[in-house]
């Protein structure tokens, strides 16, 4: 009975507290990554044990009215004007507890506050007035009302926070009287009056920017206003993922003595001589006193690996040939000798699409590109396709589409025209967990990693799901070392799956199965060939999914089955699937009626074609030679080979 009695009372505290929502920002330009929400207490310093924020969502046919985030308030203590935040990193002044980006949920949605646990509002949970003490129905824009949950949380009124057409810049306030206001963002400072003035605790790191191992760093640590009373002593941690406590030397422990308002603190980075891959370092104030606020806190710093692997071959845009070894088992062509068109085309599919295949997760996907699209020149980047330039493997993106110097995954056959959207788990289980699959098994290809390459996140929402050549031809200025792989890419899936096609011209925007265009990618597959780098992921993702891309191992596969050469049987003995690189130049370029090769050994063979394959001169070829030719204005391609070597060079002819 003792023990009921002093739970009810404690109820009863707690309910008496008036804990109420008192800002909220819920949206920003772009993505939004200076959310927060704001509570405040009818007294200063109280504790939050025992209180839960739960986040309901208002507007989605299937799940209006039902939670979909819980955060556990314990550990939490209003400040002396008794406000505590909870937001994302880029909060000023920095949160109380942080959110990830992009988490709160415009709306019309719904925060309430609860007494009780994250585990009583699992994802799904009904917006109740049990434990309810306080809520806030909102929206940033838009028609739409969240009457289900106005209803649902004791008959509230809903507030635009795009009431002044500015939801991106402003926030919802809650006044004294219980009103609400849409004004500039005031986080950790009252909405009326001027509260009591608190002391500030910020950090500058120096030299700013990425840092490098073996690398000393500065953290200056700072207040607004000298310390009083007594020495400002605190702790900071620099730990975070892979980056440990053997990564650095340092003492981490601030004072900041009475009368002053700085100190600097000295970081050596440790050179480990390990290609660990770039890491993240994020610096974290903690045990600062309840009378100081912190300004910042929670900052990633990038610290560069400078043990990183260079291979031995090239990247798209400098491609390289025959240096990475063909990993394919002996035979594994074998029953495609003498084959054609359609026959051909089942005879690759019956290799590619066999009982051994293996589908793995989505969620796999961002592992197997950091090597399979790995950068050459530098084992803590990776390559963007479409962009040509690499980036920091660190720098995948988990959020919202199109965010600025992020990579994400992109289906070269889009998962739209594709049909098999959302098809695998995203969730990684790495290269033990796996699925059969078929030819039928068209979801497998959400997550075939033929077609899905590593690329910049807003040129891949540029992208979207056009067709190549007709539509889509990447940014401006890119010099095309992508298109090769891309056609290979779209001849694979179109062969692979049954119910996918590739086909000529600019299909409509939505139609399952379809891609264009047929006549571009048969031009790209032979004006960009396969090189090294593409050759070095083909065996990786073998590795996974136990098959292999056979246009990147026999480009000329694509034109037995779509082009010139339908009809005419294919045997291995004749094809080219990869070719060393003679180190020749050829000039002048642009030219008008004869070009010279300089760098050759002994005689040569050369053979201009047009952009569409076709031979149009034939020669053999000495050293610095003048050969006279006499061709149209335009671009065409000049093979040249040298016993078994081999280059193709793009020509202009003004």
């Amino acid at each position: 009975m003792f023990k009921k009695i002093l739970f009810l009372l404690l109820l009863s505290s707690l309910s008496n507290a008036q804990v109420v929502i008192n800002e909220l920002d819920s949206d920003q330009a772009g993505i939004d990554t200076k959310e927060f929400v704001e509570l405040k207490s009818a007294t200063a310093n109280f504790s939050l044990n025992g209180y839960v924020l739960v986040f309901f969502n208002g507007g989605t046919a299937g799940t209006s009215n039902l939670s979909y985030l819980a955060l556990d308030l314990d550990g939490l203590t209003t400040n002396v004007n008794g406000l505590v935040t909870i937001g994302n990193s880029a909060v000023v002044p920095s949160p109380n507890r942080f959110l990830t980006d992009n988490s709160i949920q415009n709306g019309p949605d719904a925060v309430g506050l609860y007494l009780g646990n994250p585990s009583s509002f699992p994802a799904g949970t009904a917006a109740t007035t049990t434990n309810l003490i306080n809520a806030l129905v909102y929206k940033a824009g838009g028609t739409g009302t969240a009457t289900a949950l106005q209803t649902a949380l004791g008959n509230i009124t809903q507030i635009n926070e795009n009431l002044n057409n500015a939801a991106p810049t402003e926030s919802i306030q809650r006044l004294n009287d219980g009103t609400y206001i849409v004004a500039l963002p005031t986080p950790r400072a009252v909405n009326e009056g001027v509260g009591i003035p608190i002391n500030s605790v910020s950090f500058v790191v120096t030299p700013s920017g990425n840092l490098t191992e073996s690398n000393s760093f500065n953290i200056t640590f700072s207040t607004q206003t000298p310390v009083v009373s007594s020495d400002l002593n605190f702790n900071f941690t620099l730990t975070n993922g892979n980056f440990d406590t053997l990564d650095y030397n340092g003492n981490l422990s601030v004072l900041i003595p009475i009368g002053t308002t700085s100190t600097v603190k000295n970081i050596i980075l440790v050179d480990d001589i390990l290609s660990e891959g770039d890491e993240t370092m994020l610096i974290f104030l903690e045990n600062i006193p309840a009378s100081y606020s912190i300004m910042t806190n929670n900052v990633a710093v990038r610290i560069h690996d400078n043990d990183n692997i260079v291979k031995p071959w090239g990247n798209p845009m400098n491609p390289t040939y025959n240096t990475v070894t063909n990993t394919k088992p002996i035979g594994y062509y074998s029953t495609l000798e003498g084959k054609t068109g359609a026959i051909l085309k089942q005879a690759i599919q019956d290799i590619i699409a066999s009982n051994l295949v293996r589908e793995h997760s989505y969620g796999d996907a961002y592992e197997i590109l950091k090597d399979s699209d790995s950068n050459p020149a530098n084992s803590s980047q990776i390559w963007l396709m479409y962009v040509e330039t690499p980036r920091s493997k660190l720098d995948f993106q988990t959020g919202s589409t199109g965010a600025n110097g992020f990579w994400n995954r992109e289906h070269i056959y889009p998962q739209s025209r594709g049909g098999f959207t959302d098809g695998t788990s995203n969730i990684a289980d790495g290269i033990g967990i796996w699925l059969a699959t078929s030819a039928n098994t068209i979801l497998s290809g959400h997550s075939d990693m033929h077609h899905i390459r590593a690329e910049d996140s807003p040129e891949n929402s540029i992208r979207s799901e056009r067709n190549y050549g007709v539509d889509y031809n990447g940014p401006a200025g890119n010099a095309g070392s992508w298109k090769g792989d891309v056609a290979r890419a779209v001849f694979y899936m179109a062969v692979r799956y049954n119910g996918l096609n590739v086909i000529n011209g600019n299909p409509p925007n939505n139609p399952d199965g379809f891609i264009g265009d047929l006549t571009t990618l048969l031009t790209w597959n032979f004006s960009d060939p396969s090189d090294d780098f593409e050759m070095n992921r083909n065996n990786i993702i073998y590795d996974w999914q136990v098959n292999r891309n056979p246009f990147i191992d026999h480009p000329d596969l694509a034109n037995h089955i779509w082009g010139a050469n339908v009809g005419q049987p294919w045997f291995s003995t004749l094809s080219t699937a990869s070719f060393d690189n003679l180190n020749v130049t050829m000039f002048p370029n642009p030219t008008q009626d004869f070009i010279i090769i300089n760098g050759l050994n002994s005689e040569a063979n050369i053979e201009i074609f047009s952009t569409t394959g076709i031979s149009l001169l034939q020669s053999r070829y000495q050293n610095n030679e003048t050969l006279k030719i006499n061709l149209a204005s335009g671009i065409y391609l000049v093979k040249i080979q040298e016993n078994d070597k081999q280059v193709i060079k793009k020509l202009i002819v003004k």
